[in-house]
């Protein structure tokens, strides 16, 4: 049987990263996909290459710091297929760089109201559904909330998303007599648009090669490759199907053995 069988997942930032490639692993694996992104012409593509017929994936334009728009995507889950069995949330806001010297704490408002506040507007969007029949939350965090990389800062980021895995714990526990698990992935340098502009970059200001930049990244790492964000959305797809039926309330590292706990 696949993986995600019968299942239906609500998928938050669906862009050409991590979200569509958590996107294209629920419909590999059996599952129907709802996604939601602010840019309705994305989901339309994404869907259409996914899944040309439309039978196992709807979508709408969702920005998750709007509490309406994300109820709307857990309605259109429930209308199209009748459930909830998972929700996925990718979306995101990692453009902000800088330490606490340098802050523009309006800036860090915007990270923490997407990041956290956004995700956990999306996540209880979802719940009526979910506690229905149980199900899995699963968070994206980031291995930066736990050890600061030492090539880039981004503290607003690794705050926003250190506040969501400690809010892990307790909606772990509050949410689980509906049988409903809630855990998180922890990315690392996650081979994928994001990291290849970076790299991209970081070589062009260097006057260096890119493939210097990358063997920078991966000298640190006990596996001499990089995880793609197809790594991180199997972790993910992983997370949210039966097989985790008793793992709630845990950190995920997918880091290819940078950072070992």
């Amino acid at each position: 049987m696949s993986l995600l069988a019968g299942k239906t997942v609500v998928v938050s930032g669906v862009g050409v990263g991590l979200g569509r490639q958590v996107a294209a692993a629920v419909v590999r694996d059996g599952g129907r996909a709802v996604l939601g992104a602010r840019t309705e012409a994305k989901l339309a593509k994404t869907a259409e290459e996914l899944d040309p017929g439309g039978a196992r994936t709807a979508y709408r334009a969702t920005d998750i710091c709007d509490e309406a728009q994300c109820e709307a995507l857990a309605g259109l889950a429930v209308e199209r297929f009748g459930r909830i069995d998972a929700v996925v949330n990718v979306a995101a806001l990692d453009g902000y760089f800088g330490g606490l010297e340098d802050a523009d704490f309006e800036a860090w408002r915007s990270v923490l109201d997407v990041n956290l506040l956004g995700t956990l507007r999306m996540t209880r969007a979802c719940l009526p559904s979910l506690k229905q029949n149980g199900g899995s939350v699963v968070f994206v965090g980031t291995q930066s909330a736990v050890a600061a990389p030492s090539q880039v800062r981004q503290a607003a980021y690794a705050a926003s998303k250190g506040a969501l895995t400690s809010a892990m714990y307790s909606l772990a526990r509050e949410l689980g007599p509906y049988r409903i698990r809630v855990n998180t992935v922890l990315p690392g340098w996650m081979w994928g648009p994001p990291v290849r502009a970076y790299v991209r970059f970081a070589a062009q200001s260097e006057g260096v090669s890119e493939a210097t930049v990358l063997e920078r990244l991966t000298g640190r790492m006990a596996l001499p490759d990089l995880a793609t964000d197809t790594d991180v959305a199997d972790a993910a797809v992983f997370l949210a199907s039966d097989r985790a039926r008793a793992i709630t309330g845990q950190s995920l590292l997918v880091n290819a053995g940078e950072l070992m706990r």
